[in-house]
């Protein structure tokens, strides 16, 4: 049959599962894949929508080679970013290997010792694991590896932008890299993705370490888009009737969330955990008043696991209505079904998340995806002027201008000094490989793809500092073992993770586990979680649990959150629509009117021609319009350097939109100046204390100061990006 149709090249159950579902033909991804994995020896990287066929496009290839030539170890690695997509993903493939009698594995830490032990017993099939339990196996289990990888010959890692640019993206690039020398195998590696726009640099990423170059499918496929923003304003409640009106516009709020969703199989996303339980706690609320059933459900990383199953099974074969309260946990590429609506609160900090957001909507046949945004200020008349401007309203108008008319998403970046990931797989290895020479320790680690910007110098100063924190030891005939310091770090489960997670207590309702917070409150006092309230009735500070009973009342949540960073590009997207005059199309009435009145507002005030403007009395509001980097390059710069020489007494950032400077400079002399320095500024260490040491990973903190300075000056500052940015 034709390249153009490879249909009979795949295995035979596989044809018979493409005739069960009744597909009429293999789709765009799938007909390419096939192409690169049948006919070349190259990686491969889909780069296409939600519901596009992706994993199908990456598996029935894969496994057809597996049918015709059974492998003798695990044959296809599956590396996801979260447990609950790869038990979407496992049951959603279970069927099609039950046809051609493929093992397929599952392994993360809900997952059985008994099913643990019959895979390393008899390695066959597909393995799905996250790079946290794949850490475990190789830091533990480093004599099974060879038998458990010899005959690997596909890597799949599903949505590789998860880990692109992030800490855990060097840590799987370091593990694949470590299979392939332990079990000497070559594995093809799979790279799939919903939201790319950067390919060169995303193929790059796949392709670390390896000789053989990659290949990307980027199907154009067009969807339809059914968008709405609507704006709510909540007033400052400075007397008795603003507080009145503050109550009724907070209840017009929740009630609109609640009428636009309770009848739905409906995803309302927040930007914190806090916002998921406050939402779930008030639409509950609403549904107690109208004497209306319960459908309401919490879905984060602080909500056990049996509760986040309760909320996908809900949404995705429940028999509706369900609506789910959601942070990133739900954005990744888990199949919820028909999803009828998705709901923001809030705008999104980057047009990737967006796109993986509407991306949960849609995903059946011609359906439109479709997507709320709800945006909610607190609004006072007699703020200073940046602060009464809508930035969430203006932030969700510019991800979605950017992605719908410019299809952009944020380019990668790459860490060049990943300093903290450099203690992780440097202590792993060691641990992996129980003793090392120093100079094998440094080959061994120096050539992951991901540390190529380490200086050999810098790591043997690197190894001196652990030795004398006692991470690791010398031993009498001058080889390498870890310390005494270091066992009480890499014995600790949570050391599989590079991403920094909190320390948590569960919290328990009698013998269930309702999930984990990080801020204890102490016996009698109420807080929130799974969208309920609870009681505090015991703390067990030793085994880090928390006992409790339901409650009535009002009270916070109790995590400490942080917003995400913004790029520079969607920050420009923001000025331009504020400068613009155009009414978009899906924006709601109160959108239009709140869009308006800022607009009149920042060409009444000069806010959009400089950067620098007065603000009364000593004080300048500075509006960079850079994204998180540069503004915290700008902030740095202005405290350490300008504070003294200018005599500014603050400096006060509302990051990354303005900052407030009060002080004896005018607006002139001090751009002026800003731009003098950034102009000098040849080495961006110069902006932090000689004692100072910022952390960028969670591991930062183990690795000697010098060489945290370097390493944020490289990768968390960026001097050129913020004067090119104040030169225009």
């Amino acid at each position: 049959m034709s390249a153009a149709n490879p249909f009979s090249r795949l295995a035979p159950f596989i044809q018979e599962f493409i005739y069960k579902k009744r597909w009429d033909t293999l789709r765009e991804a799938q007909v390419e894949a096939c192409r690169v994995l049948f006919d070349t020896p190259n990686h491969l990287l889909i780069a296409s929508g939600t519901a596009s066929g992706k994993t199908e496009a990456a598996f029935f290839p894969a496994l057809t080679e597996l049918y015709n030539r059974p492998s003798s170890s695990v044959g296809i690695l599956y590396i996801g970013p979260l447990k609950a997509l790869i038990n979407d993903q496992f049951e959603r493939i279970s069927d099609l290997l039950k046809e051609g009698q493929v093992p397929v594995w599952h392994w993360h830490g809900d997952v059985s010792q008994a099913e643990k032990t019959k895979l390393m017993r008899k390695p066959s099939g597909v393995l799905q694991i996250t790079p946290e339990s794949l850490e475990g196996l190789l830091m533990n289990r480093p004599n099974a590896i060879p038998a458990l990888f010899q005959d690997l010959r596909y890597v799949i890692i599903d949505e590789v932008h998860a880990f692109m640019g992030a800490d855990r993206g060097i840590q799987v690039l370091s593990q694949l890299t470590r299979i392939e020398r332990m079990a000497s195998c070559e594995p093809r590696r799979i790279g799939l993705s919903a939201t790319l726009s950067d390919y060169e640099t995303a193929a790059g990423w796949l392709g670390a370490g390896t000789q053989h170059a990659v290949e990307v499918i980027a199907p154009q496929g067009g969807r339809k888009l059914r968008l709405s923003v609507e704006h709510f304003s909540f007033p400052d409640a400075r007397d008795e009737k603003q507080a009145e009106q503050l109550e009724l516009a907070r209840k017009a709020y929740y009630d609109f969330v609640y009428d636009h969703t309770h009848m739905k199989k409906a995803l309302v996303f927040t930007n914190s955990r806090s916002d998921a339980e406050l939402t779930t706690l008030e639409l509950r609320r609403i549904a107690a008043k109208r004497q209306q059933p319960d459908v309401f459900h919490v879905h984060h990383g602080s909500i056990s696991a049996m509760l986040r199953e309760e909320a996908e099974a809900a949404l995705r074969s429940g028999p509706g209505p369900a609506v789910a309260a959601a942070t990133l946990t739900l954005e990744l590429g888990i199949d919820l079904g028909e999803l009828e609506r998705v709901i923001q609160l809030g705008a999104p900090y980057s047009c990737s998340s967006f796109v993986q957001r509407l991306g949960r909507s849609g995903r059946r046949g011609d359906q439109a995806s479709e997507m709320m945004f709800l945006c909610p200020e607190d609004e006072d008349e007699e703020a200073l002027l940046p602060a009464r401007m809508p930035w969430m309203l203006l932030r969700a108008i510019a991800v979605i201008e950017l992605y719908i008319r410019e299809k952009w998403v944020e380019p990668l970046t790459l860490r060049k000094k990943p300093v903290g990931v450099l203690y992780h797989q440097t202590m792993s290895t060691l641990k992996s490989m129980g003793e090392a020479e120093p100079q094998d320790l440094a080959r061994a680690v120096l050539t992951l793809p991901a540390f190529r910007g380490i200086e050999p110098e810098e790591y043997k100063e690197f190894l001196q500092y652990l030795l004398q924190t006692d991470h690791i030891q010398r031993t009498e005939e001058g080889s390498l073992i870890i310390g005494l310091g270091g066992e009480k770090i890499v014995n600790n489960y949570r050391f599989y993770a590079v991403f920094k997670d909190d320390e948590e207590h569960v919290v328990y309702n009698g013998s269930e586990e309702i999930g984990s917070i990080t801020t204890v409150p102490p016996p009698g006092y109420c807080f929130s979680l799974a969208g309920k309230l609870w009681k505090v009735e015991e703390v067990d500070t030793k085994h880090k649990a928390l006992y409790v009973k339901a409650a009535k009342g009002k009270v916070d949540t109790l995590w400490l959150g942080a917003g995400g960073d913004v790029h520079t590009r969607v920050v420009q997207k923001m000025r331009e629509v504020l400068a613009d005059s155009t009414i978009y199309p899906y924006l709601a009435p109160g959108a239009v009117n709140r869009l308006e009145r800022a607009r009149r507002l920042a060409r009444e005030s000069g806010l959009l021609k400089q950067v620098v403007i007065p603000a009364g009395g000593d004080s300048l509001f500075i509006l960079p319009w850079a994204g998180s980097k540069q503004f915290r390059t700008l902030e740095r710069l202005l405290k350490h350097n300008l504070s003294e020489p200018l005599s500014l007494r603050s400096i006060v950032p509302m990051e990354p939109y303005y900052m407030i400077v009060a002080g004896k400079a005018d607006a002139g002399t001090l751009l002026e100046e800003i731009r003098r320095e950034l102009a000098e500024c040849s080495d961006a260490s110069s902006l932090l204390d000689p004692d100072e040491a910022p952390y960028l990973g969670k591991y930062d903190e183990f690795v000697p100061p010098k060489l945290v300075r370097t390493a944020f000056a490289a990768d968390g500052l960026d001097v050129q990006g913020l004067a090119e940015l104040l030169r225009s």
